[in-house]
């Protein structure tokens, strides 16, 4: 393993500790020298909700679990193994680095999420790890009711090198976002980011604004966005979920990024989101630094959720 790699997965570790405890904590209470019989596996269904899998899928390990060993001796550590193993298989379909198609250009993406789940500096991380790859990118603060999310994104702006398309506060964001497709189309910028209000508990008025932006970019280029990703905060839960579907209806979302995985007990709802919707997810959020998101690896993140050690990861 390199030591950027190393170094990650340290990160990751200390990110998922919570997570990790929880869950390898309680295979390693329920499985101490028994046999794998009904009440075992009744208990590991409920461990498995409970760390935020969601039921589909504790359902489904544990009937992969009790078809391969029912009735025999096993260890939590033989318990950890098959866990990882089949957490893998959901999650390697899904571990896709976001890329950038120059056919496009701008290749846009709009950025959706509730507030609080770290999508404006999500943006900011994303735009200087693009000008690191020698891409231009320009960013457009489409949150207008928010006067922090148009200031944070600026400050990303200074930060990066990146010009920043603004309105007045509780500006029209679907006007925003015609003039940042103009202005990005007539400077040939490669990347056009779009952030986008998430106030969920408002839904209708969400739905139409999104709906409105999408159609106005549309107007500009009938393929984009390019990508819609919605930022999900790790620390949510199952509430994770009912994002993805809401913010699914309107803007037809084509990848995740999950944020604060280095607070939270629920990182576990990755797997379910993973399991539910076949979204791909694009990169994971363990600290404030731009280095700490990264592209999503399915493997790493699956041993170190069961708390078993990543030694042969490429």
């Amino acid at each position: 393993m390199t030591e950027q790699k190393k170094s990650w997965f340290r990160r990751l570790t200390e990110g998922l500790k919570r997570s990790t405890g929880v869950l390898s904590g309680g295979i390693g209470d329920i499985f101490t020298k028994r046999r794998l019989d009904d009440a075992a596996l009744e208990e590991l269904e409920d461990l498995l909700i409970t760390s935020d899998l969601g039921v589909s899928v504790a359902s489904k390990l544990t009937q992969s679990l009790a078809r391969e060993r029912f009735g025999k001796e096993i260890s939590a550590e033989d318990v950890r193994g098959v866990l990882a193993g089949y957490l893998t298989e959901i999650l390697a379909p899904v571990a896709k680095p976001l890329t950038i198609d120059p056919a496009h250009r701008p290749h846009v993406i709009l950025m959706a999420g509730v507030n609080g789940a770290g999508k404006t500096t999500t943006i900011g991380k994303l735009a200087q790890q693009f000008r690191e790859q020698g891409k231009s990118v320009m960013l457009a603060a489409g949150d207008t009711f928010r006067a922090a999310a148009v200031e944070q994104l600026q400050v990303w702006g200074e930060r990066t090198g990146c010009p920043v398309v603004t309105t007045r506060l509780g500006g029209d964001a679907a006007g925003l976002a015609f003039e940042a497709m103009t202005r990005a189309k007539a400077e040939n910028v490669d990347v056009l980011m779009i952030d986008t209000a998430g106030r969920l508990q408002n839904r209708t008025e969400l739905m139409e604004e999104l709906a409105k932006i999408v159609r106005v970019i549309r107007k500009q280029d009938e393929t984009a966005p390019h990508d819609a990703l919605i930022v999900l905060d790790a620390s949510t839960g199952q509430n994770a979920i009912n994002q993805v579907k809401v913010f699914s209806e309107v803007a037809q979302l084509t990848g995740i990024v999950m944020t604060k995985l280095d607070g939270s007990a629920k990182g576990g709802v990755l797997v379910a989101a993973a399991e539910q919707f076949g979204l791909p997810i694009h990169a994971v959020g363990v600290g404030e630094g731009v280095e700490d998101l990264r592209p999503f690896d399915a493997e790493i993140f699956a041993r170190t959720l069961v708390g078993l050690e990543v030694e042969d990861a490429a």
